[in-house]
């Protein structure tokens, strides 16, 4: 099963882009897609149906406003959309797809950039994603949680690590929660086969010479629960794919 994760910043602008034809290079099985900014409705899902991609979406109530979608090639056991927590339901930040003994999770983590709101919203989501998390694998073992976390988990992992310490994505309480979630058992799938610098996933767009200066942020990951690690065949970050201020990252995996 070949997966992208992608947070397209809306899915009509990234198709004004030629993210249609993108698809026609099958680059995935699977393509999970973040903050789509869209309902099904809004959307000519016609011309990615013919691809062979039957779509599923979970958007928020709030019309141009987060959401998410996953268009697969391959018909899951089962769809659930949400996970039980009021207000993230309410913004569309959670969809999943059973197939086979693999659970996959297409989560838009919350962003704290526009506030101490939003940023204590962002902590409160995390704490429960995570609880939620560990109560799944009791009864899904196999699980892959794919997504835009807006958090940027080591110096490694963002342009200029001393010039971000106090902004939100790589704050320590932040980074700190990654180290926990990790450790709980979970798999940063891309640095098992990429331990090196310089590779991100979404890049500012204040200053247009910032991607064209690589001077990014990995926040879009393919985590996996341990028991697939040996399941794992390749995974891979885009950057040349753009529709968005954001690129795919990749997993191939048994």
């Amino acid at each position: 099963m070949r997966i992208i994760s992608y947070n397209v910043n809306g899915i009509r602008a990234a198709i004004k882009k030629g993210f249609v034809d993108w698809l026609k290079t099958d680059p995935a099985d699977v393509i999970c897609l973040q903050e789509t900014k869209a309902h099904k409705g809004d959307v000519d899902v016609a011309a990615i149906n013919a691809l062979g991609y039957h779509d599923y979406w979970f958007s928020a109530q709030k019309k141009g406003y987060s959401g998410v979608a996953i268009f697969t090639r391959i018909l899951p056991d089962q769809v659930i959309t949400g996970n039980g927590h009021t207000e993230s339901d309410d913004e569309g930040r959670v969809i999943q797809l059973d197939f086979g003994d693999i659970r996959l999770i297409n989560a838009y983590f919350p962003s704290g950039t526009s506030g101490e709101h939003r940023q204590s919203f962002k902590y409160e989501w995390l704490d429960a994603f995570m609880a939620y998390t560990n109560n799944l694998r009791k009864t899904n073992p196999n699980i892959i949680l794919c997504g835009d976390y807006n958090i940027a988990h080591k110096e490694i992992d963002i342009h200029d690590p001393k010039g971000n310490k106090n902004t939100t994505g790589f704050l320590p309480e932040e980074r700190a929660w990654m180290d926990t979630f990790l450790a709980s058992g979970w798999i940063d799938t891309f640095r098992v086969f990429h331990p090196e610098p310089h590779r991100y996933s979404w890049w500012s767009q204040r200053f247009p010479s910032v991607r064209l200066n690589n001077k990014g942020w990995r926040i879009d990951y393919i985590s996996t629960t341990e028991p697939l690690r040996n399941r794992l065949i390749d995974a891979e970050i885009f950057p040349d794919v753009k529709h968005s201020d954001h690129c795919p990252v990749y997993l191939e995996i048994k």
